[in-house]
């Protein structure tokens, strides 16, 4: 079976991440916050093991886990 081509896989995914975003903002305080916040880390852990090899998606994905992160820790402060 031939893989999907990346601009559909990446239609699909922004797709996928409006619809829990949406479902996510329905959740009171501090649930909606934390969950957009487990939504960063995973899409964030997601591009760094799906990029192999090309670096700049990686750091990106590295800059979404760690402000994911740190959107999650500032619930707190």
């Amino acid at each position: 079976m031939k893989p999907w081509p990346r601009p559909v896989i990446s239609i699909i995914g922004m797709g996928i991440g409006f619809l829990l975003y949406a479902l996510a903002g329905r959740l009171g305080d501090p649930w909606d916050t934390l969950i957009i916040s487990l939504i960063f880390v995973a899409l964030g852990v997601a591009a760094w093991f799906y990029a192999t090899g090309e670096r700049w998606i990686q750091v990106l994905g590295a800059l979404l886990a760690a402000w994911g992160v740190i959107r999650a820790l500032l619930i707190f402060l």
